[in-house]
């Protein structure tokens, strides 16, 4: 059974989205909270979801700073955002911190579990809508960067093009025969040089950059 955890400050959603994710085979609501510190408390007490659904605008910690402290403390938890804001700021932002897929609040229920399904089993969801808007922000033109270039390994290159496929980050481990720990090692070097935060950041910086083809 796959748990899942709702942060939404308005009372009815969440109680529509409860009944919807409990309708559906194999999911079910564990806990469902009011803003994300409240989401916070109870994972911290060991209520620990594999999927957490976040709106953005909520009371208290609304959904950027929610989605930075999970990614940080709690990056175990696959986050799905759900809100009704389509702008292409919020979608960028919440996939940068770390957030598997971003949802608006009128997606239709097959699509809604579609999302939730493949959050498990293929580790994020693009939509059409998140999908559109990484196409629009890598077409737009490179600012020059400053300081110096950043040298990659061979071995980080064939990481990174393997990191722009669906492969999950196991099969990457299996495909360059290297343990899942060498491959987080990749993972987390890169994200440090490159300075970003996600699986999202890391493909969204190589294609704006050339290191891989598309």
């Amino acid at each position: 059974m796959t748990t899942v955890a709702l942060a939404d400050d308005h009372k009815l959603v969440r109680q529509a989205l409860v009944d919807l994710v409990n309708s559906i085979d194999g999911f079910d609501v564990i806990f469902d909270v009011n803003n994300g510190q409240e989401l916070l408390d109870q994972i911290s007490k060991g209520q620990m979801p594999d999927v957490a659904l976040i709106d953005i605008n909520m009371p208290i910690m609304d959904g950027y700073r929610t989605m930075e402290q999970l990614a940080l403390h709690y990056p175990q938890v696959k986050c799905l955002a759900l809100s009704v804001e389509d702008g292409e700021e919020a979608i960028i932002r919440m996939l940068r911190l770390g957030a598997k897929g971003y949802l608006l609040k009128d997606t239709d229920i097959p699509q809604f579990k579609t999302a939730l399904e493949e959050v498990i089993f293929r580790g994020f969801y693009h939509s059409e809508l998140v999908s559109s808007t990484l196409l629009r922000s890598i077409k737009r033109p490179i600012k020059a960067r400053t300081g110096p270039p950043i040298h990659f390994m061979s071995r980080e290159l064939e990481f990174l093009e393997l990191v722009c496929t669906e492969l999950t980050y196991k099969e990457i481990a299996e495909h360059m025969n290297l343990s899942p720990r060498t491959v987080d090692g990749y993972r987390d070097n890169l994200f440090e040089k490159m300075g970003v935060k996600s699986r999202t950041g890391l493909v969204m910086y190589a294609i704006k950059n050339g290191l891989v083809k598309v």
